[in-house]
């Protein structure tokens, strides 16, 4: 039941439905509901461990993405590292979500994130701004600009992608090389902050914005230059709530908060087992002897 509701994304009436016929016995959406809660019940002490172990790691990934429950806007918050996930659901999308969750409070290492203001509030982290978001938002400023017209954007973006290249894809970055792409990207984040100062326009506003974000954080957007641990973008930390959205999209919204929160603790179980090759059914196989796996300390 928690195999096919929380691994494969059934509904509770279509998980119902397909156990129904593959066994000769009715079972009720209800019942699959109790199965799920029963399952998410033993996983306290599994959440807390990871929640831990996600504090103490170097570098971790944050995120989050909104959900519909009980037919309003929920939000979903990841964190994560390349061994842990932690999910959680919470009504709010800021600093009382992070703080419930329980990981960015005492996490004092590089955390990867998006540019959502709440994650500055936590002073003692050291940022890392992702920079494929930062590539779709110049790429958004590039497609205004005229064809034949120099844009600081497309300059800054070209500077980003080579960076990224010279970095994690050469044995041996060519340090001169660096610098040199450092330099356009800092030139072409002053002109563009310069070009629209004046903001006249809502999008002349939204611009200056970006390009001054980019100017002032230029050392959070580079981490990944000078912290070589760091990667270029936030897509690990994506990908923990990709299939979140990915179970709205096949079975609809939950339909409770407590429900939500029992599917994402299900679904922080799974993810860790996955890192550590342990597959869903074994997982869960031990889960509902009362053993929940654990992870070994590393």
């Amino acid at each position: 039941m928690v195999y096919l509701y929380t691994g494969q994304f059934l509904s509770k009436a279509r998980t119902a439905a397909a156990l129904a016929e593959l066994f000769g016995t009715p079972v009720s959406a209800g019942t699959v509901a109790a199965v799920t809660a029963r399952a998410a019940g033993g996983l306290d002490g599994f959440l807390g461990l990871v929640g831990d172990r996600i504090a103490a790691a170097q570098v971790a990934h944050f995120d989050e993405t909104g959900l519909r429950v009980e037919g309003k806007l929920r939000w979903v918050h990841s964190a994560s590292t390349g061994k842990y996930s932690l999910i959680t659901v919470h009504d709010r999308r800021g600093r009382e979500a992070m703080n419930a969750a329980a990981v960015l409070p005492t996490f004092a290492g590089v955390a990867v994130h998006d540019a959502w203001a709440p994650y500055d509030t936590y002073p003692q982290l050291t940022h890392a701004l992702c920079s494929a978001h930062a590539l779709r938002e110049l790429a958004a400023v590039s497609e205004l600009a005229p064809p034949d017209q120099w844009c600081w954007a497309t300059q800054v973006a070209a500077a980003l992608r080579e960076l990224n290249v010279l970095v994690h894809h050469t044995k041996v970055p060519d340090a001169g090389a660096v610098v040199e792409q450092v330099r356009r990207y800092h030139d072409g984040v002053v002109i563009g902050a310069h070009e629209t100062r004046a903001r006249a326009t809502k999008q002349e506003r939204k611009h200056h914005a970006l390009a001054r974000r980019l100017r002032d954080r230029q050392g959070d957007y580079l981490r990944f230059v000078t912290d070589h641990r760091v990667p270029f973008d936030n897509n690990a930390g994506e990908r923990e709530i990709q299939m979140i959205k990915l179970r709205q999209k096949v079975s609809g919204c939950l339909r409770t908060l407590s429900g939500a929160a029992q599917f994402c603790a299900i679904r922080s179980y799974l993810a860790t087992a996955m890192k550590h090759g342990i597959n869903f059914f074994d997982a869960l196989v031990t889960l509902a002897q009362g053993r929940a796996w654990t992870p070994a300390a590393t």
